[in-house]
């Protein structure tokens, strides 16, 4: 069954009571979801596991809808007062899974659907594109981090430099040294201050506008959700 492209973008703010099974595990942990998609979550577990790892996991989310089988890719960890924030991307969800999510979700969240809480996620984003429907491009938490950054304008040919403001697996924000139109395709140089390689992304500029004199502050979507890239980005 094909999921419309619609109803794979929609974020939903849960702060709802579940219980999950990671792993090899032989029963189910009791754990809160923060918010959820069809792409992946945010959970708060009261143990600590492994980060910068793929796990295998089964959802209880009430008695219509438990969901097995899936599969994700751990992307990061926050302690907070005793318990642990996950960020995880579904690398592995069927199409069944996904139908049981949404109706789940239109069951028990429909105010909060109605009312299209998800397009208030990225402020910035929404001033550009207007009541369109959007990805959300904030699964995983952004951190602010400060590299340099090379880029290629594959429109133009051009080369320039960038700072990064934030970044997270599937967007960057920053400074640039001219100006950079939406819907810009760019090859990008990330350097890593890890004595590494840089960390090369493609990616497409979602939002830009002058800030200061020859600045200009960018959003840009990753291509793919590169999630081995930002973990290293992470440890350096």
């Amino acid at each position: 069954m094909n999921i419309p492209d619609h109803r794979q973008t929609i974020r939903w703010r849960a702060n709802l009571q579940a219980r999950i099974k990671l792993g090899e595990a032989e029963s189910f942990t009791n754990c809160l979801i923060y918010d959820i998609t069809i792409r992946g979550l945010r959970v708060c577990l009261p143990e600590k596991i492994g980060v910068d790892a793929s796990v295998k996991l089964s959802l209880f989310l009430s008695d219509d809808c438990s969901m097995e089988n899936l599969e994700a890719w751990i992307v990061w960890h926050k302690a907070v007062n005793g318990s642990h924030l996950y960020g995880l991307y579904f690398t592995k969800i069927s199409d069944p899974c996904k139908e049981k999510l949404y109706r789940f979700m239109r069951s028990n969240f429909q105010e909060q659907i109605n009312k299209q809480w998800w397009k208030g996620i990225d402020k910035d984003i929404d001033q550009q594109k207007g009541d369109k429907d959007m990805e959300d491009r904030r699964i995983f938490e952004r951190f602010e981090k400060c590299l340099g950054l090379s880029f290629l304008n594959l429109y133009s040919g051009t080369e320039g430099q960038a700072q990064t403001r934030d970044l997270s697996a599937k967007g960057i924000r920053l400074v640039a040294d001219q100006k950079l139109e939406p819907q810009t395709p760019l090859e990008m140089w990330l350097k890593v201050p890890d004595k590494g390689e840089p960390l090369y992304l493609r990616g497409e500029v979602v939002w830009s506008r002058l800030e200061e004199a020859d600045k200009y502050h960018c959003g840009v979507n990753l291509e793919k959700a590169d999630l081995m890239g930002i973990s290293r980005v992470l440890r350096s």
